[in-house]
């Protein structure tokens, strides 16, 4: 059996070196890696090498369910696809899920792990929303600042009123066209 580890950070800011060791660490011969991939999407391109790769009898070494599915349905369909392609899975921090998908038990098994997981999902989103709700409520608003400042909302506008398409007034202040519309469809007191 050979065992091919496959580790996932959600943006390219983070390091997934720490996975990588533990996967090494737990035998993984080879490991797959993508940087800045949402577990929700299934074309990433070092998962889909990874499952390439693969071959009867491997296991895939992850470090939690979550980083191969961003649903509960995404990782049944995945536990059960590799379960008929005879690879186990084995997760670091979810030991019970080295179980065989093959057999109704391990099939069953496998449906309440993932469960598990996009509850833990759930739970991380909802945290998320109402950490940014106080943090609106003390008047701290998160994201990347608008490219679109006072000045050139006010020149938008005026440009606008000339019969200027968004896209001319777009280049002529060197935003993005979605800016300009953005910052025109806020009312004048608003569009900063």
């Amino acid at each position: 059996m050979t065992k091919i580890g496959y580790a996932r950070v959600s943006t390219r800011e983070q390091n997934p070196q720490a996975q990588e060791a533990e996967l090494r660490a737990a035998g993984a011969e080879r490991v797959f890696v993508d940087h800045g991939e949402s577990s929700r999407r299934s074309d990433r391109p070092q998962w889909l090498a990874c499952l390439d790769y693969l071959r009867a009898g491997d296991q895939l070494v992850i470090r939690a369910l979550d980083r191969i599915a961003g649903t509960e349905v995404m990782a049944i369909e995945i536990l059960h696809d590799l379960g008929r392609r005879g690879v186990s899975v084995k997760s670091l921090t979810e030991p019970a899920l080295d179980v065989d998908t093959s057999t109704p038990a391990g099939q069953a098994f496998v449906g309440i792990m993932a469960v598990f997981a996009q509850f833990r999902v759930d739970q991380i989103r909802a945290n998320t929303k109402r950490g940014l709700e106080y943090a609106r409520a003390q008047g701290r608003v998160g994201g990347r600042p608008t490219v679109m400042t006072p000045e050139r909302v006010e020149q938008a506008r005026r440009m606008r009123k000339e019969g200027a398409s968004i896209s001319y007034i777009a280049k002529v202040l060197d935003v993005g066209a979605s800016s300009v519309s953005r910052a025109l469809r806020q009312p004048a007191s608003h569009a900063e």
